[in-house]
C-alpha cells in the first residue's frame, strides 16, 4: 500500500510537468505569430533613407544636438508593429519608423575664415573675435600678437582644429578633404551613388 502510495505523487508530478511544457510550448507559438515592433527589426529587414544634406553645413538640413533622424523603410512582405500598436504588412514603399544617426553641430563658423583670419590678420586677434573668444582678442590685439608667438601658435592650432568655436560647435566645412578628422566607413555611412554616363 506504501508503494502505491509513492507512485500517485510521481504521476501527478509528471502530469503537472507535461501539463505546463504543453501551455508554453503553445504560448511560445502564440507569440511568435504576433508581430514585432518596426524598431527592432535586423538590418537588412528595413532600408533608410539617406538624410538631406545642407549644402552651407555638409550636415543633415534636421541636425539637433548632434542626433539626425532618417526615414526607414521595411523590406516588401516584412509585417511589424508601428509605433500606434497596429500590426501592417509593408510592401517596401511605406516608411515604418524613424530612426537617429549622428551628425556634427555646426552653428555658422567657417573653417576657412577663421584660418584666414588667423594668417593674415592674427595678429590684431580677429581670429579670437571671430571664434567667441573676445578677451584673447583682446588681448592679443593689445601685445601685437603676443610678440608674434601667439600669433603662430593660434594659426597652427586653428588649422588643426584644436582651437574652435567658443559656444562648442564644429566648424563649417565646405568640402571632405579639408577636414582632419579620422574618416571611417560604418552602418551610418553615405555613399552618394555614381552616375552613370
Amino acid at each position: 500500500m506504501a508503494a502505491s502510495r509513492r507512485r500517485w505523487p510521481c504521476l501527478r508530478c509528471g502530469f503537472w510537468t507535461l501539463l505546463f511544457y504543453s501551455v508554453y510550448c503553445h504560448l511560445r507559438l502564440v507569440l511568435a505569430e504576433h508581430a514585432d515592433s518596426c524598431e527592432h527589426l535586423r538590418l537588412g529587414q528595413y532600408l533608410c533613407k539617406d538624410p538631406k544634406i545642407d549644402e552651407s553645413t555638409q550636415e543633415p538640413e534636421n541636425c539637433r544636438e548632434m542626433r539626425a533622424w532618417v526615414e526607414c523603410l521595411p523590406a516588401p512582405n516584412i509585417s511589424c508593429r508601428l509605433p500606434n500598436g497596429t500590426e501592417f504588412r509593408f510592401s517596401g514603399e511605406e516608411v515604418g519608423f524613424n530612426k537617429t544617426v549622428p551628425c556634427r553641430n555646426v552653428s555658422g563658423y567657417s573653417y576657412k575664415v577663421a584660418v584666414a583670419l588667423s594668417l593674415f590678420l592674427g595678429w590684431l586677434g580677429a581670429d579670437r573675435f571671430y571664434l567667441g573668444y573676445p578677451a584673447l582678442g583682446l588681448l592679443k590685439f593689445c601685445t601685437v600678437g603676443f610678440c608674434g608667438i601667439g600669433t603662430l601658435i593660434d594659426f597652427i592650432l586653428i588649422a588643426m582644429q584644436i582651437v574652435g568655436p567658443a559656444d562648442g560647435s564644429n566648424y563649417i566645412v565646405d568640402y571632405y578633404g579639408a577636414r582632419l578628422t579620422r574618416l571611417s566607413i560604418t552602418n551610418q555611412t553615405y555613399r552618394k551613388p555614381h552616375l552613370s554616363l
